[in-house]
Order: structure tokens, then C-alpha cells, then sequence
């Protein structure tokens, strides 16, 4: 499937921002089941200076640095790529406790094991999963019947939670919104012992014939992956829509948690009060690939 991907951030000041410097997170991760054909990144007012590499976890990135006074500022990403749905589940994985001892030889994997900043431990949401993981049962079925049942036990309602809401409150209000679910379920997974990362991205909204709207229309999407075994490898789960993650999700990068792949993440001087607004149009392009 080819998508194309356009996500406008507009913020807008109270007081003129004298200078700032901006971390960008909105660039598509180039992976073996998606292919970016074409990117590209504007902003407004233009920067002084920009770079581009990529962090720790090899996702892409930008650095903008604006050295005159501005009261707005635009930030678009416009992508093309091609997605295909990452490999099916084995039938057969190891049991979960088995994958913290495996993990740990492998440093992909044993990075995902522990606590982060936003996430540290918190034994309630090893509690929320415990019963799918029973002792000696096989990681991937315990997932499986985990993902199916996620939104019986959990309401997607925005306006509930922020960014910086623990798990613990999540967990209190049993609702919020795709980066709470995500946090939750790597909380608990790495306290089960399973490396699990945040990943950042985008879902196609548009329900098949006959099918439901999938939640998350135009605005990004967060979901997780958990490191299953060496066969395995990273499988990606989307708790939100109670789903195994296939070729309707587009991946901008991932981390430990949102604070590693947030879209835009500055530091300004000056600016007082100000409003954000975000949109995001996700849908299939009519661009051959190759």
C-alpha cells in the first residue's frame, strides 16, 4: 500500500519568541516493510540553520534554530511510502519467562527491559496484565488474547489525560487516549520482563467495506512493540484498536516512551502564552512505486 502522510503543526504566540531551537520527530523511518519514496520538511518562518541525523534509536531527526523574533510558526512534514504488513506472529514462541534471559544477551533488546523517564516501574500494571501471562505460557499467546480483549477493559476518551500523566492515574480512569495505552502496556510488559519500546506513527483511518473506523483519525498514533524471542523478534501491537499492527500503520520512530519520539520538542525564549494546533491527512496516494 502506498500512503501519503501530511502533518501540519501551527503554533501561534502571545509575545514574540525572540529565538528557538527545535527538536523534530515527523520524518517516516525508513524499515524493511516501508519504503519512503518521498519526504521533505518545511518550516515557517525559514530557520537560521537546520540539520538533520539521526538519535540514539536511529530514527530520523531535524534540528531548527530560529534566531529572529517571530509570533507564529508553521512546521510541515509531507511523505510518501510504500507499507507492507510486517511478518505474521510464530505459531510457536518461547514462554515469557523465558524472554528476560534471552533478551538480555541481545542489546537491541535488553535497552527496552527497564525503566524510562516517563516510565518507571509501577506494579499495577504488571497486576493489569498478569493474568494473560500465566506461568509457563508461550509470550505470544498470552499477547494475543491481551490485544483482543485491550478495549474491554480500557476506554479511548480525549480530554481525560495529558502528556505527562502517569500510568498509575490511566489505570485509576480505565481511559485515555493511544500514548496512555501504549505507556501502560510497556510498563507492564517490561516488569513481566518482555522489552517493549514506543512506537510513534500514523494509522489509515478509513474503515474497509462493511468494517469500523479505526480510532485516531488525523492525529498521530502511538502503539508498541514487544521483542518476543529470536524468531519472532519485535512484534507490533496496537492496544487502541485491539489489533496486531499490519500495513494500515505507518512508523515516524520509537524510543522508550513519548519523550524519546515526540513530533516537536523546542525550547524558546520569550513567546508568553501560546496555542497549538495539529493536523494530520493520511491516505492512500495514487503514486506508482519504484
Amino acid at each position: 500500500m502506498i500512503y501519503r502522510v501530511r502533518h501540519v503543526t501551527a503554533y501561534a504566540y502571545e509575545l514574540p519568541v525572540e529565538m528557538a531551537t527545535h527538536l523534530l520527530h515527523l520524518t517516516p523511518r525508513p524499515l524493511p516493510r516501508q519504503r519512503v519514496l518521498n519526504t521533505s520538511l518545511s518550516c515557517d518562518p525559514a530557520p537560521a540553520r537546520r540539520s538533520e541525523g539521526l538519535d540514539h534509536f536511529g530514527n530520523p531527526t531535524a534540528w531548527l534554530y530560529l534566531d529572529r523574533p517571530h509570533a507564529r510558526l508553521t512546521v510541515t512534514a509531507d511523505s510518501i511510502m510504500e507499507v507492507t504488513a510486517p511478518a505474521p506472529l510464530p505459531t510457536a514462541t518461547p514462554p515469557w519467562e523465558a524472554i528476560r534471559g534471552l533478551a538480555l544477551a541481545r542489546a537491541e533488546a535488553a535497552e527496552f527491559l527497564f525503566p524510562s523517564p516517563t516510565l518507571p516501574p509501577v506494579e499495577a500494571a504488571r497486576a493489569f496484565l498478569a493474568p494473560y501471562f500465566t506461568p509457563g505460557r508461550p509470550v505470544g499467546e498470552a499477547a494475543v488474547e491481551l490485544i483482543a480483549d485491550f478495549r474491554d477493559h480500557m476506554a479511548f476518551r480525549a480530554g481525560v489525560t495529558t502528556v505527562s500523566t502517569p500510568v498509575e492515574e490511566v489505570l485509576r480512569r480505565r481511559a485515555g487516549v493511544c500514548q496512555d495505552f501504549a505507556h501502560l502496556l510497556v510498563t507492564g510488559l517490561r516488569m513481566l520482563g518482555i522489552p517493549a519500546r514506543y512506537v510513534s506513527g500514523y494509522i489509515r483511518t478509513r474503515p474497509p467495506p462493511g468494517g469500523v473506523r479505526r480510532v485516531g483519525v488525523d492525529q498521530s498514533h502511538a502503539w508498541v512493540a514487544a521483542w518476543m524471542g529470536p524468531e519472532a523478534g519485535w512484534v507490533e501491537m496496537d492496544p487502541t484498536n485491539s489489533l496486531f499492527v499490519a500495513e494500515e500503520h505507518v512508523v515516524l520512530g520509537w524510543g522508550r516512551d513519548f519523550g524519546d519520539v515526540s513530533p516537536l520538542l523546542g525550547v524558546i525564549l520569550g513567546g508568553g502564552r501560546h496555542s497549538v494546533c495539529v493536523g494530520v491527512d493520511m491516505d492512500e496516494a495514487a503514486v506508482a512505486a519504484g
